[in-house]
């Protein structure tokens, strides 16, 4: 796979496609980390509340590659935010998955409901300047929270990683992370979410691109984002999409085929929690 990187604002080097591990059962994560790494994927993210770090460990130690050679990102949980719970929660992460360090440590939500994710941003300067977490940065968080993270600790994240794809492309977060240097990384990229049925797979605009390039409407979708500059986080337990997720670098999307793709934009497009209204 070409392995396209990108560059935070800190230096750190980052693989633009990663394998994600939420809703993948810890039994099956071990074999599907290794998997992802021998098909070409060398950033894996992973987070405590996906309840599978050890096997992410074990996964990436059965892969055959060396350890410098993958990026690790995992997450700290609402409920050890605050400072010293923080450190707390992230040296449990490193027994589960088995690393002296991690690439990346993230904060998975504001959490605006402690009210504590300024001080947990806090933990992770610490981190980052002892090395134990070679970068730092946030998922799920508005402008407003950015701001107030950025404004009382003069830290900006390396990263956002958000829900966006394209029935969800939250273009007014994205202006504010490339004024500010942050880079916009991608959950659900393909915008599947639960039961709803709703989805931009099926769309006949995806649908007629996905024929156009003898590309499935998947692939479409993940190009899209690489195209539009994202970084993304895709995800399956299936071996076989696994390699297909990652079949994307032998074609590109014209201006034609992007135009089309940003009028799927939709106000009702989000499928997970409001960071402004979530309550967990």
């Amino acid at each position: 796979m070409n392995s396209l990187v990108q560059a935070l604002h800190d230096g750190t080097r980052v693989p633009r496609l990663g394998y994600g591990l939420w809703q993948v059962e810890a039994r099956d994560s071990a074999a599907l980390v290794a998997h992802a790494i021998r098909t070409g994927y060398r950033l894996i993210d992973t987070a405590e509340a996906y309840y599978n770090e050890e096997g992410v460990g074990e996964g990436i130690r059965a892969a055959g590659v060396p350890r410098e050679e993958i990026f690790v990102a995992t997450k700290v949980w609402n409920t050890h935010h605050g400072h010293d719970l923080t450190l707390g929660a992230f040296e449990a992460s490193l027994q589960r998955l088995g690393l002296d360090y991690v690439d990346l440590y993230l904060i998975h939500w504001p959490s605006r409901i402690r009210n504590a994710y300024v001080d947990t941003w806090r933990a992770l300067i610490r981190l980052k300047e002892e090395g134990l977490a070679k970068a730092i940065g946030v998922c799920n968080f508005a402008i407003p929270q950015l701001r107030r993270l950025i404004g009382e600790t003069g830290v900006v994240p390396v990263l956002n990683q958000v829900e966006l794809h394209p029935y969800f492309q939250q273009r007014a977060l994205r202006e504010f992370h490339a004024r500010n240097g942050i880079a916009t990384q991608s959950w659900s990229p393909l915008g599947l979410w639960k039961d709803r049925s709703a989805t931009p797979l099926n769309d006949p605009r995806v649908l007629a691109l996905a024929a156009k390039h003898g590309k499935t409407p998947a692939q479409v979708i993940l190009r899209w984002h690489l195209d539009n500059g994202l970084m993304l986080i895709s995800k399956s337990a299936r071996p076989a999409r696994i390699e297909e997720n990652c079949q994307l670098f032998d074609f590109a999307l014209d201006d034609e085929d992007l135009a089309s793709l940003a009028s799927l934009d939709r106000a009702d497009g989000r499928l997970g929690p409001d960071p402004e209204t979530a309550d967990f």
